[in-house]
């Protein structure tokens, strides 16, 4: 059944959204609540549209004529908790049975051309208030508590189709808002949607206009970019577009450089796949590395974007990539600090390009205990995300080399395995610590402690754990080999601050 509403949007009966999940009853009280009050309300957005994708919402959105204080009136006594912080965008917050909901008045905002803040004006009706929402899917509403559907654009429609498009123009919707841009490329990796061609074309159009956002409202979209379910798709538009010579134009510049090994591909789409066999080597979420893991994803889709500024031609046609690693992982570091990382993010990320190339050469030349214990101490907490991305890197179509290789790997995993029975790998320490050192040695706290304890930790990834009587001794001989006065310490320790 069909008809139209008080605003003219198409509606439909109560039963069309019901495809995966009821609306939750928390929903349908508010929404008598606020027409007993004589206002409207209605669910909006996002969960509207994962009604039909047969998913719920963890959160829920909702759209009224109330203003702010009126919305106030209507949910105190009610709601579990509630808060203004959204206030002055229209938005009250507040908490019932567990759900995070919003409630805000019906809005059209716009940005100002050279301003990173939105300017927010009070609408009047829902249909004007879905008309400024992004993208159709998303401007779909259900009249609460009769479940009408408002869905005056097709987002059902474009929904059933998997096309991206926007309620207006896509000129208009991205000038009121340039991020919705990096929102179409997040829609195409979590919903494996196509966007519609005219929406391509303005995002390549007024690409440069991201620059204005801010750089964590980029950083979040494109966090969930990437742990989407089908991220290469996201990263791909992104590229295509010339948005990502904005937000990553380390990945875009991977385009145009041809791998070492002279194939077809470019560098860029090994990156890619390099980043979907990752996805493809995540675990449940009981594993080592639960899905979607946004550090192991980002390291796969940047490991090789130190490339471009290591190529060198050979002598006889070869290309070559020296210390790529390194190179990559300071460019790493760089873009990720410009987008706002937390640290602890920036250095797992940062530490697996670099050591993502340690691997190759183990099958030819194989590795010593010592090597493995170093491979897995320099991993640290990061070995299970290391295994999977070197593992991953292997994109060659000779199967022979990729058995070769994998083989190799297994070979090395089983060596960590076997080397974990006998030792603390993961957490491999000197047999003396700083205080048995001191006391040994008879000194005070200063350089020289650390020196011995290096030294220590030198001997205990070349020979294994030792007792600590053996680890007595050989601290007395080392000791025995340094200056005996005072000012030797000072001698030494500088020589070795001004050699870093």
């Amino acid at each position: 059944m069909a008809g139209e509403d008080s605003q003219g949007a198409r509606t439909t009966a109560p039963e069309t959204p019901s495809v995966g999940f009821a609306v939750d009853p928390v929903a349908l009280e508010l929404g008598r609540r606020f027409v007993d009050a004589g206002f409207e309300l209605s669910l909006v957005g996002g969960p509207v549209r994962d009604l039909f994708l047969g998913r719920q919402s963890p959160d829920l959105d909702f759209t009224t004529n109330a203003t702010p204080d009126e919305t106030l009136a209507v949910i105190k006594g009610w709601a579990d908790a509630f808060w203004e912080i959204g206030r002055d965008f229209g938005t009250i917050g507040l908490r019932k049975r567990g759900f995070q909901i919003e409630v805000t008045t019906y809005r059209a905002e716009a940005y100002d051309p050279e301003s990173r803040k939105p300017v927010v004006a009070f609408g009047s009706s829902l249909e004007d208030d879905l008309e400024r929402r992004d993208f159709s899917m998303n401007a779909m509403a259900l009249r609460l508590p009769s479940l009408e559907l408002v869905d005056p654009f097709g987002g059902v429609r474009d929904l059933h189709a998997g096309v991206l498009r926007t309620p207006g123009t896509p000129e208009d919707s991205f000038s009121d808002d340039p991020l919705r841009m990096m929102r179409a490329a997040r829609f195409a990796s979590q919903l494996k949607v196509d966007v519609a061609p005219e929406v391509r074309d303005a995002m390549t159009a007024m690409a440069g206009r991201i620059s204005i956002v801010s750089a964590e409202r980029i950083r979040d979209e494109l966090v969930k970019l990437i742990n989407g379910a089908a991220p290469r798709a996201g990263v791909d538009l992104l590229v295509d577009t010339g948005i990502g010579d904005v937000v990553l134009p380390e990945v875009s510049a991977l385009r145009l450089e041809v791998d070492e090994h002279h194939r077809h591909k470019d560098v860029y789409q090994h990156s890619l796949t390099v980043l979907e066999q990752a996805v493809a080597l995540e675990t449940g979420p009981d594993g080592p590395v639960p899905s979607p893991d946004f550090v192991l994803r980002f390291a796969a889709l940047v490991h090789d974007v130190g490339k471009p500024a290591t190529r060198r031609f050979e002598p006889g046609g070869a290309v070559s990539f020296r210390h790529h690693d390194v190179v990559g992982a300071k460019l790493v570091k760089k873009r990720m600090r410009e987008l706002r990382f937390d640290n602890e993010t920036i250095k797992s990320v940062a530490r697996l390009v670099e050591l993502h190339m340690r691997f190759y050469g183990y099958g030819d030349a194989g590795w010593t205990d010592s090597a493995v214990r170093r491979y897995v101490t320099d991993a640290g907490p990061l070995l299970e995300r290391l295994h999977r991305l070197t593992r991953s890197d292997v994109t060659t179509r000779n199967q022979r080399k990729a058995d070769r290789l994998s083989f190799a790997y297994d070979d090395l995993e089983q060596r960590i395995a076997e080397l974990a029975e006998q030792e603390e790998l993961a957490s491999i320490r000197p047999d003396l610590d700083g205080q048995q050192i001191m006391e040994v040695l008879g000194i005070a706290p200063g350089p020289i402690v650390g020196r011995a304890y290096r030294y220590l930790l030198d001997e205990r990834m070349e020979n294994g754990p030792a007792s600590e009587e053996s680890a007595r001794a050989k601290l007395l001989d080392w000791w025995a080999g340094q200056p005996e006065n005072g000012a030797a310490e000072s001698g030494p320790v500088k020589e070795e601050k001004e050699s870093e």
